[in-house]
């Protein structure tokens, strides 16, 4: 997330998963193993146990022969604590990866602490119990899950073309791929101007449609239109920054 920042990123997104002490993690993967020298779910195990873990066991870059970061990265897997501690003045997009509505009543504890000016940096996206939850305790939080996208594309497709934004398309994140956008009434410019006006943002993200394919080198950025002035989803901003600032 440093490294991200550093390069330029405007917002960083991050993967939270439910702990046993009912704590909420930065990780990723649906199992410890797949990184790391633990077992079984996050959900397994105390955040304690978490924080021992060696989070660059298992990673490898040529097939399993080598792996450069083992016991470089015992008791970093950061807790959420520590990302909005050390964030608090950045934005942040929270994947919710599990956890339902007690995973959002977790994080309704943390954005009760937050001034208005740091919780308005703060979006989220992911599990749909979480999500639904919080949208009902802040309306104007930026959200966004398949069943949100869904319903806000099909009525703004259906009255789109007068000007008007059904509320389903207000105060949302919205991620979408070239090729669905492309049939956005008043795409491109018209159409973020409208979502700015109702605070949505919209990320156009590379692919067939996954909330995360990103634009990640200078092939996949041919494919943005010229014309285009909104977000872009990248995995690799230590490989696309460069090309904008020579641009």
């Amino acid at each position: 997330m440093e490294a991200a920042f550093k390069y330029g990123a405007d917002i960083v997104e991050f993967d939270i998963r439910l702990t046993k002490d009912k704590k909420l993690a930065v990780f990723h993967d649906y199992t410890l193993e797949f990184r790391t020298d633990g077992k079984g779910h996050v959900s397994d195990h105390r955040m304690e146990v978490l924080k021992k873990l060696d989070v660059g066991y298992g990673y490898t870059a040529d097939d399993g022969k080598t792996f450069p970061f083992r016991g470089k990265g015992v008791g970093m897997l950061p807790s959420i604590d520590e990302v909005f501690e050390t964030y608090s003045d950045k934005e942040l997009l929270i994947h919710i990866k599990d956890g339902g509505e007690e995973a959002g009543q977790l994080l309704y504890e943390y954005f009760q602490e937050m001034d208005n000016d740091q919780l308005s940096r703060i979006s989220v996206y992911g599990n749909e119990d979480a999500i639904l939850f919080l949208k009902k305790k802040y309306p104007e939080m930026k959200v966004l899950t398949k069943s949100i996208i869904v319903r806000a594309f099909f009525l703004y497709e259906l009255v789109g073309w007068t000007g008007y934004i059904p509320k389903a398309m207000r105060n949302i994140e919205i991620h979408m791929p070239l090729n669905y956008a492309q049939l956005l009434w008043g795409w491109p410019d018209r159409f973020l101007q409208r979502m700015e006006r109702v605070n949505t943002r919209f990320v156009l993200v590379n692919g067939r449609g996954g909330f995360s394919s990103g634009f990640d080198n200078e092939e996949d950025l041919e494919k943005i239109p010229n014309d285009y002035s909104g977000c872009i989803w990248t995995n690799r901003i230590d490989k696309i920054a460069p090309y904008f600032i020579e641009k």
